[in-house]
């Protein structure tokens, strides 16, 4: 029924992606047992542990649901929940889709926050930005503090579900964070220019300006597709080292 699975993007991943898709196809219908683990451990030339771990991520979806001493069978179909994660995310195609998603997100949240934050919340913003700098100087990777500048942005604005939003499309953006970094690392001009580019949003923001907020922002994440297109091919492929998952540059 199925090809053996191989590649640089984790196996688990993959396996519950040839799964997911098979359901969502309708060849596994409703009702549908799996096969068992041992034919899919035959079938896709990987071990139990990378089955086992696939169809735990297919279950935590609402895909199926292990029946004791009976198997996995699938469940009827639903809204599920959104799961980022589990769709073979290593990818420059599918960082640049999350690029484009939180382009559309981050520009509002920035406008709001300019709109809407504290004294307290830009202070806070102050903190995460310098934090960065930083971390940044000391050449680190920067990853954290740049996902608690963006999350001090989205929590200024007062909407929880934008700011649980923002929180998770960042932490699956963790591994594209760090590529785009380590492309950065080499490009002293690729450092400034991100350097700035936070700080113009911050900027606009200390002034309460909406419409300069969104553009900020708006500039910064398109700045950040195009140095994901300018990134070695080396960084998306050498994976093990870089936790490669859905992400991008921020």
């Amino acid at each position: 029924m199925f090809s053996k699975v191989s590649g640089p993007i984790r196996l688990a991943d993959r396996v519950a992606a040839i799964l997911a898709e098979e359901i969502e196809s309708g060849r596994l219908a409703e009702g549908d047992k799996l096969p068992t683990e041992v034919a899919l451990v035959k079938q896709l030339g990987v071990s139990r542990t990378v089955v086992r771990e696939a169809v735990s991520r297919l279950r935590n979806a609402g895909l199926v649901e292990p029946r004791q001493g009976l198997g996995v069978f699938v469940l009827p179909r639903r809204t599920r929940p959104l799961d980022l994660e589990g769709e073979s995310p290593g990818t420059k195609s599918k960082v640049l889709q999350i690029v484009e998603v939180r382009a559309a997100l981050e520009d509002e949240a920035a406008a709001l926050a300019a709109t809407r934050a504290t004294p307290d919340d830009i202070a806070r913003m102050r903190l995460a930005l310098a934090a960065l700098d930083t971390a940044v100087a000391a050449d680190g990777d920067g990853v954290d503090e740049d996902l608690a500048f963006h999350r001090t942005i989205a929590e200024s604005t007062g909407n929880p579900v934008l700011v649980q939003t923002v929180r998770y499309l960042g932490e699956v953006a963790r591994g594209g964070i760090r590529v785009t970094r380590a492309n950065e690392a080499r490009r002293t001009d690729f450092i400034e220019a991100v350097r700035q580019e936070h700080h113009a949003i911050l900027a606009a923001i200390e002034s309460h300006d909406p419409e300069a907020a969104r553009a900020a922002a708006r500039l910064h994440l398109r700045h950040a597709a195009s140095r994901l297109q300018d990134a070695d091919e080396h960084f998306w492929t050498e994976t093990d080292g870089l936790d490669v998952r859905l992400g991008s540059d921020t």
